[in-house]
C-alpha cells in the first residue's frame, strides 16, 4: 500500500484528500475497531470544541476572550509539567485530568488563530494527520525500515529532502532556544552524544564532577565562620565566579543523568515531590507541637524531616 500525501492548501481540502486515502487501509489489519473508537472520538472532540468555541464568542466567558496565544505561553507549560508529573506518579485520574488540559490549552491557541484568520483548528489537525503519513513510509508506503534508530533517520531524510526542510547549519540548532535551562542542557549533550562527542568510560563523568566540583570550591573562599546568608548577598566578580562553576556542575550533573538514560527534569520533579511530601510533614509537626518554624526550632524539625523520611521507607 502506497500513500502519497501532498500539502493541501486549506482544511476542506485535507480532508478529501484524506478521505481518498480509504481510512479503512490507513486503519490496517484493526480497521473495523480503530474506526468505531475514531467515531467515538470525533462526536467527543465535537462536543469539546463547541464548548470551547462558546467560551471565546463575543458573549462569551471575559477571562476567556481576555486571552491570546503570547497571554497563555506559561500556562501550556505548566499544564505539560503537571502532565509528566501524574505520568511520574502513575495516577490514571490525574493522567486524564491533565491530558484534557492540554488538549484545552492546544485548542483554545487554535481557535484563537481561527478567529483571526490565520488557520483554523481543521487546518491544523489535517497537516499533523499528512505529516505522520508522510513521515512513516514504513508503515502507509513502501519503506522497510527495522529499528527505532532507523525510523528516526528516515524522519529526518523526509524533512530535509521531501517537505525541503533546510539542513541545519549545527547539530545544536536543532534544540530549540526557547526550552528551560536544565531540559536545553540535556538535549544539547544528547546531540553532541549522537555525533561521538560523548564520555569514552563512565568513570570520566564522574572524574570531570569531582573536577568542576573542586573547581567550584576555589572560586570561593569558603570560611567556616560565613553564614550562607552573607555568602548569597555577596556581589561582584566572585559571584560570577561562583554563578559560571555552579553552571559548570550543574551541566556535569545533567550530563552523568543522560549517561544513565535518565531524564534530569523527571528526575528533579520526582525529587521536588519528595521534598514537598517531607517539608509539610515537618510543618504539620511543628504546628502539632505549637513550635514555630524558624532557625532556632532546626533540631525539631531536622528530627521530623528524618521521621518522614523513615515513613516513606516503611
Amino acid at each position: 500500500m502506497l500513500l502519497v500525501i501532498s500539502s493541501a492548501n486549506n482544511a476542506k481540502e485535507g480532508f478529501i484528500e484524506l478521505e481518498s486515502l480509504a481510512l479503512r487501509k490507513i486503519a490496517g489489519e484493526n480497521a473495523d475497531t480503530l474506526l468505531a473508537d475514531a467515531d467515538r472520538t470525533a462526536k467527543a472532540f465535537r462536543y469539546f470544541y463547541v464548548v470551547v468555541s462558546r467560551l471565546r464568542a463575543s458573549d462569551g466567558c471575559p477571562w476567556d476572550l481576555e486571552q491570546t496565544p503570547s497571554s497563555i505561553r506559561g500556562n501550556i507549560i505548566e499544564e505539560a509539567y503537571e502532565l509528566a508529573e501524574a505520568i511520574t506518579e502513575d495516577d490514571s485520574l490525574h493522567i486524564k485530568e491533565e491530558t484534557g488540559d492540554l488538549y484545552l490549552l492546544a485548542t483554545m491557541v487554535g481557535y484563537m488563530c481561527q478567529q483571526e484568520g490565520r488557520f483554523s483548528v481543521a487546518d491544523s489537525l489535517c497537516d499533523e494527520a499528512r505529516k505522520l503519513i508522510r513521515r512513516h513510509p514504513h508503515i502507509f508506503g513502501e519503506s522497510e525500515v527495522l529499528s527505532p534508530d532507523q525510523v528516526v533517520r528516515q524522519w529526518n531524510e523526509i524533512k530535509e529532502q521531501v517537505e525541503g526542510r533546510r539542513k541545519k547549519e549545527s547539530i545544536l540548532d536543532e534544540v530549540h532556544r526557547s526550552l528551560p535551562p536544565l531540559e536545553k542542557a540535556y538535549k544539547l549533550q544528547k546531540k553532541a552524544a549522537k555525533v561521538g562527542f560523548d564520555w569514552q568510560h563512565e568513570r570520566d563523568v564522574w572524574n570531570k564532577l569531582e573536577e568542576e566540583l573542586g573547581e567550584l570550591m576555589q572560586a570561593r573562599a569558603w570560611k567556616s565562620e560565613e553564614c550562607p546568608s552573607d555568602i548569597a548577598t555577596d556581589s561582584g566578580s566572585s559571584k560570577d565566579a561562583l554563578e559560571e562553576e555552579f553552571g559548570d556542575l550543574l551541566f556535569t550533573v545533567i550530563n552523568a543523568a543522560r549517561l544513565y538514560g535518565i531524564d534530569p527534569s523527571i528526575a528533579l520533579q520526582r525529587t521536588n515531590g519528595k521534598f514537598s511530601r517531607r517539608f509539610r510533614h515537618v510543618e504539620e509537626s511543628m504546628k502539632r507541637q505549637h513550635l514555630d518554624m524558624n532557625q532556632e526550632n532546626m533540631d525539631m524539625m531536622d528530627a521530623f524531616w528524618n521521621e518522614a523520611k523513615r515513613g516513606e521507607h516503611s
